[in-house]
């Protein structure tokens, strides 16, 4: 369920606070524990710091992002990849082909050099 039109969107006060104080275009990261809190206009161009549970994740706010929310940008799972034990021996297996299509290369072009 979305949020009530009367109440509007949830904005931390203290980070609208932190950015009005901040320039324009300011480098510097605003740490953000608040993944709820909804992105709005004043805060495009800014960099916030969104934690993910972990680790603050920097995300750069742009026009499109306005209305969604932080936590959005701020992955708190790690994907490690679809399949068991045949899809690591097939990743394997594809990077010791690249391996050598590398080392050929490479053979090949110091063999030119000479």
């Amino acid at each position: 369920m979305s949020r009530s039109l009367k109440k509007g969107p949830y904005i931390n006060p203290k980070i609208l606070k932190k950015v009005s104080n901040l320039r324009a275009g300011d480098k510097t990261v605003i740490k953000v524990w608040d993944r709820a809190c909804v992105i709005s206009p004043e805060m495009v161009g800014f960099t916030f710091g969104v934690y993910n549970g972990k680790v603050h994740i920097p995300v750069k706010v742009i026009e499109n992002m306005v209305g969604h929310r932080l936590g959005e940008f701020s992955p708190t799972r790690k994907f490690t990849g679809h399949g068991g034990r045949m899809a690591k021996e097939l990743a394997i297996e594809a990077a010791q082909k690249e391996a050598e299509t590398v080392k050929k290369a490479k053979e090949q072009a110091s063999s030119e050099k000479k």
